[in-house]
């Protein structure tokens, strides 16, 4: 049965559970066990949800009005686990569109569209200790190993599984020192070559590498191992494929009605921050990784796209979206005290990790891109121009305003793709005297203030930009050089785990 009080909490924008409403259900209604399928979709005229259960046809499968807002929704009898679906929409206009479920659980392998219909609550979770020790780590020491998991490392040219995975991936990490683990991003996306930034499905992990539940598994053999899990997200932004939010019900619903608000630099659509059930939607999102997964923390991707009108700081603040990134934070925070929210941000607004009730943006870290850009920059240098006051400044400059957010200094998978070539290829100099400054480099990163963030592979040395068709270049550590900057980096982390003024 339905919860009123949710639904009308939704229209408010005032709640981070309207997935305890929408989606697929498995239920028991009247002694009779089934699926209850809810959907939001205000102008149009009707919905159907289809599947193999009626042959994909919708012909007496109609959702019905819950109330004058918009809300449809459906009791099937028999349905159970990983039932395919789909619902059906018909515009004002008389059009149909097959969409896939906003609020879906889970999807088909791409290119496959169906959403499933899967029970995320029979799993048993074995990291009630490691939670209860939890916090957001600003006093303890945190070094993120950020990970795209379909080219970490690869089977006969196949992504690993998930259980793989955790075998290789979690003892590598905790040998070599790192304290958290940041997944780009795993909800569902049609095309591999975003790398999950271009979302279809904001409640639907990706299908590429397993099953919620193995999904679950692999955070809590993480969390047994004292590794935190941290998951980007993307609050922005969606595609524009035809079975995804785009004019959900036939008209703009997710989506800004004006074209110049709604389109992007990434050829997307941006979300409408203005309108209450979609602040309800992206919010329900964030708890339901919290919730359901046990995320340890959020990244929110692009944040500066929403602070500003089309990411534009001369277009003026988006104040609506302002409004809902501190409503969000501020209720996350509420019922998650203990799990950090970090904002990769590369606008200069003041106050994006003060709180909110002193008109901050209320999250608990900053991605300082200003002293990535700027140490990238000196260490690319001849040394003969780096003692240059102008040039000498970029490694310093950061000095100035460590203390005005509260960093995280990242190197990130954004700096080794695009021709901007692998870290180790950015410094100057012969083979020997760039691992002479990698080392260097790390070193200055761990005693500079703010924690600290590496995509995978610096630790290496790779060669090679990343490809996220291609594993890491694992051969290399049969060369010294390599060998040895992994030694260094893990005795580093080692070291900053144990002196607190670090």
């Amino acid at each position: 049965m339905l919860n009123h009080e949710l639904i009308e909490a939704f229209h408010q924008g005032h709640t981070i559970d309207a997935h305890h409403l929408f989606g697929a259900h498995l239920t028991n209604e009247n002694g009779v066990d089934g699926i209850r399928f809810t959907v939001w979709a205000p102008r149009a005229k009707n919905v159907q949800v289809v599947g193999p259960f009626n042959d994909w046809n919708g012909e007496y499968s109609f959702l019905l009005p819950v109330n004058d807002k918009g809300i449809f929704s459906l009791f099937v009898p028999h349905l159970g686990e990983w039932t395919l679906y789909k619902y059906r929409v018909e515009s004002s206009y008389g059009v149909w569109t097959e969409k896939s479920d906003p609020y879906g659980f889970y999807q088909e392998k791409r290119p496959k569209l169906s959403s499933i219909a899967v029970d995320l609550n029979n799993y048993h979770w074995q990291d009630a200790e490691y939670l209860k020790k939890r916090t957001k780590n600003f006093d303890k020491p945190m070094h993120i190993y950020e990970v795209h998991l379909g080219s970490w490392r690869k089977k006969n040219d196949e992504w690993l599984t998930l259980d793989e995975l955790a075998d290789e991936l979690i003892p590598y990490v905790k040998d070599n020192g790192f304290t958290h683990i940041e997944l780009m991003p795993l909800v569902e996306h049609p095309f591999d070559g975003s790398w999950g930034y271009q979302v279809t499905g904001f409640f639907s992990i990706t299908s590429r590498y397993g099953t919620p539940k193995e999904f679950m598994r692999f955070i809590d053999r993480c969390h047994a191992r004292e590794i935190g899990v941290i998951l980007d997200v993307v609050p922005t932004h969606f595609v524009k494929d035809e079975n995804g939010l785009r004019e959900f019900d036939g008209a703009p619903l997710y989506e800004y009605p004006k074209h110049e608000d709604a389109h992007n630099e990434w050829d997307t659509l941006n979300f409408n921050l203005w309108k209450e059930e979609v602040r309800s939607f992206l919010m329900s999102s964030f708890n339901f990784w919290v919730e359901t997964y046990h995320f340890d923390g959020l990244r929110f991707d692009a944040v500066k796209n929403m602070l500003y009108w089309g990411g534009d700081k001369y277009r003026g603040h988006n104040e609506g979206a302002l409004a809902f990134i501190r409503r969000s934070n501020y209720y996350m925070s509420e019922r998650y005290p203990d799990v950090m929210l970090i904002a990769e941000d590369s606008s200069d607004f003041h106050g994006v990790t003060s709180p909110t009730f002193h008109m901050g943006l209320g999250y608990d870290y900053k991605w300082d891109l200003g002293w990535m850009n700027d140490t990238l920059r000196y260490y690319a240098l001849d040394p003969i121009y780096r003692k240059h006051p102008h040039n000498h400044h970029m490694l310093t400059f950061s000095m100035a305003y460590f203390n005005t957010e509260r960093f995280l200094l990242p190197l990130s998978h954004d700096e080794v793709v695009h021709l901007k070539k692998s870290l180790i290829n950015k410094f100057w100099g012969s083979y020997e005297q760039k691992f002479s400054q990698a080392r260097n480099l790390f070193g200055y990163m761990m005693a500079h203030p703010g924690k600290k963030l590496n995509f995978m592979g610096n630790e290496l040395g790779v060669m090679d930009e990343w490809d996220e068709k291609k594993a890491l270049e694992w051969n290399l550590l049969r060369y010294p050089m390599h060998q040895s900057l992994l030694r260094y980096v893990r005795d580093l982390n080692f070291v900053y785990h144990h002196h607190t003024s670090l």
